[in-house]
């Protein structure tokens, strides 16, 4: 089986080979899926009670099960015990069969070992393929008669259900199936809570529907967003619930089904509620008011629009004639775009750096159009370069856009593929770069650890023949600092499997990246984290740098240790690891911080295989840190005394 891996700091991708199982040899690189929320989705106790109730309940007589998107195969073996095959000897048969359909080879081959572990490999037949690709009569001897299934996102429809169910119940179900989940709805919120929309699963759905609603504003004031989660139903008659609601939602829509209900009450990373921000500056509303709302579903979205009344201030709407030299970018990064404070202090380091050169040449090593833009404007006589290595030809849309609607030209900005840079620049009485930026910022990179964002660092190495002597870099210096947390919840999500209703999921645990309760001998790996996001947080030590990262020099080996005081009692579940950006080496105060106090940024997170219960005072832990730039792996060792 080959993987595509990529290397953090070149933005290479290669493909590595991974050992078939039966080898006998080591079989998938530690943590492979470590960063999807598998783990944590196998970790919900209530989720996974919730569905065996639903499918023992549902499927009570010898039948034929389709699973799609199987996963790690727990669906499958609950219809496969609820008929009773894991009791018989022998393969599958016409009486009675489960049918495993999952795309993604590598889950594939882990939900093979999770089979093979419960002695059920023989009694579900496992396919690597799309649902919508299976044919009766070629994958399948006939239709099913019932449909297991999970394929739901945060917004519910994302992952593909609709277009899913509809070829299952064209190509391969019987007339009225039955169905876990039966039914899902999707509610949302401005103040009370409404329904939006239903969606069986026992029936063909419709590709696209549409529907207006009026919603009764419960105070004066702005409507900025609308909030929406959704509800499934699991059996038919009504008595088996799971939401993703929110935990403040107290409300009838809720509150009638709150003593069968087996929704997620603690935090989860699997899934969350979806946020629809309003267009312009928002909705103006008075209380009592009914606010008009027309909702239209596509195959893989949810869309909403508002009508306005006369005493509603008008709905101002973008002008999508742009849409091509449009750029798709997270919630946080548009967030941090917005941040004044972290605009000013970006724009005075580069005032600063460019206050001695009279006519720079700028190279922007990452995909800040924020920075290239600045400099831009911030110097009339300077030339940038940017590297786009990411954004590529959709960069260069972008800013042929902003030119426009700002009145000014391209003629001082000049894409260059960075293999064509050191040709270029080593031309007769060509300039050498005076200033090299980076915010650092990599598009399409948001899940990654803090340290592979060092990959401006890799370049500048790579390129340090066609930098000036008196080149700056910026930023100039990357402190890495770390911190001792309380993380309860997120410790939880990452725990080792062992039973999950009844079946053996330990065989999945390295795969997953599984963290708490993992054997002493095998090492955590590092995982990206929101920390803000997860759960129940708290600091349990002073913050140390373990290591100082210099960006004026080519990258080298890095290492260092700090000792971690802790400054109150409490149950370390971890430590979480960032990086410091100092923009400018004369300005202490010009330094981002990327830690677990700020929103912006996802931190590292190296969860202890077992808490360990501390004391305040001197109470301490002395940390090691390495940082290897052939890879780009940071390893760090710790002891508590």
């Amino acid at each position: 089986m080959f993987q595509l891996k990529l290397n953090p700091l070149t933005g290479d991708s290669e493909w590595v080979v991974i050992e078939e199982e039966d080898s006998g040899k080591q079989t998938t690189p530690m943590a492979l899926l470590a960063t999807t929320s598998y783990l944590d989705m196998l970790n919900d106790t209530r989720r996974n009670r919730a569905f065996r109730l639903a499918i023992d309940k549902t499927i009570t007589k010898p039948c034929h099960v389709l699973d799609i998107g199987a996963g790690t195969g727990l669906l499958s073996m609950m219809a496969a015990r609820a008929m009773g095959l894991a009791d018989f000897e022998g393969s599958v048969g016409s009486e009675g069969m489960v049918t495993a359909c999952e795309s993604y080879l590598p889950m594939v081959k882990l939900m093979r070992k999770v089979l093979r572990a419960n002695g059920v490999d023989r009694k579900i037949r496992v396919i690597n393929k799309r649902s919508d690709e299976l044919e009766v009569g070629i994958d399948i001897p006939f239709r099913a008669d019932v449909l297991v299934s999970e394929i739901l996102d945060s917004e519910l429809l994302g992952e593909g259900l609709i277009p899913s169910l509809q070829h299952a119940h064209e190509k391969l179900l019987v007339e009225n199936p039955k169905t876990v989940p039966y039914q899902a709805t999707i509610y949302g919120q401005l103040s009370e809570p409404f329904k939006i929309f239903d969606f069986d699963f026992w029936r063909r759905p419709e590709s696209s529907r549409e529907t207006e609603l009026l919603i009764k504003a419960s105070n004066d004031g702005t409507i900025h967003a609308i909030i929406s989660w959704w509800i499934l139903q699991l059996d038919k008659e009504g008595t088996i619930f799971y939401s993703t609601v929110p935990k403040w939602i107290e409300h009838p829509v809720t509150k009638e089904i709150q003593s069968s209900f087996l929704g997620s009450q603690n935090w989860c990373d699997h899934w969350k509620q979806s946020v629809w921000f309003a267009p312009g500056t928002g909705v103006s509303v008075l209380r009592d008011e009914e606010v008009k709302l027309h909702a239209v579903h596509t195959e893989i979205r949810i869309t909403y629009k508002f009508m306005t009344s006369p005493h509603m201030k008008d709905v101002k709407h973008h002008d999508f004639d742009a849409r091509d030299s449009q750029i798709l970018l997270s919630p946080e990064r548009c967030a941090l775009y917005g941040d004044s404070s972290w605009r000013c202090l970006m724009l005075n380091a580069i005032r600063r750096a460019m206050q001695h050169r009279v006519f720079p040449l700028c190279l922007v090593a990452d995909d800040s159009i924020f920075l290239t833009v600045a400099v831009a404007h911030l110097s009339k006589n300077s030339n940038v370069i940017p590297l786009f290595p990411g954004l590529g030809k959709r960069g260069s849309q972008y800013l042929q856009a902003v030119a426009k609607a700002n009145g000014y030209t391209m003629d001082r900005i000049e894409i260059i593929k960075k293999k064509d840079l050191q040709l270029t620049l080593h031309e007769p009485r060509q300039r050498k770069v005076d200033l090299m930026v980076a915010e650092p910022f990599y598009y399409g990179n948001d899940s990654v650890l803090p340290w592979n964002n060092l990959r401006f660092w890799k370049d500048r190495t790579i390129l340090d023949s066609i930098l000036s002597t008196d080149v700056l870099i910026m930023p100039c210096r990357g402190l890495l600092k770390a911190c001792a947390m309380y993380l309860p919840d997120l410790w939880q999500s990452r725990c080792c499997l062992q039973k999950i209703e009844g079946f053996d999921h330990s065989t999945a645990n390295s795969v997953l990246g599984a963290c708490g309760d993992l054997p002493a001998s095998e090492e955590t790996p590092f995982l990206p984290f929101f920390v803000w996001q997860c759960g129940e947080v708290k600091a349990l030590s002073e913050i140390v740098t373990l290591l100082e990262f210099d960006f004026s020099k080519p990258m080298s080996p890095c290492s260092g240790k700090a000792q971690v005081r802790f400054r109150e009692a409490g149950i370390c579940h971890g430590f979480v690891v960032w990086i410091d950006w100092v923009m400018d080496a004369e300005d202490n105060a010009s330094i981002i911080s990327t830690g677990p106090d700020e929103r912006h940024w996802k931190q590292a997170v190296k969860l202890l295989s077992k808490p360990v219960e501390v004391n305040g005072g001197d109470f301490s832990t002395e940390i090691k840190a390495f940082f290897d730039p052939t890879d780009g792996d940071l390893m760090i060792q710790h002891v508590f005394s």
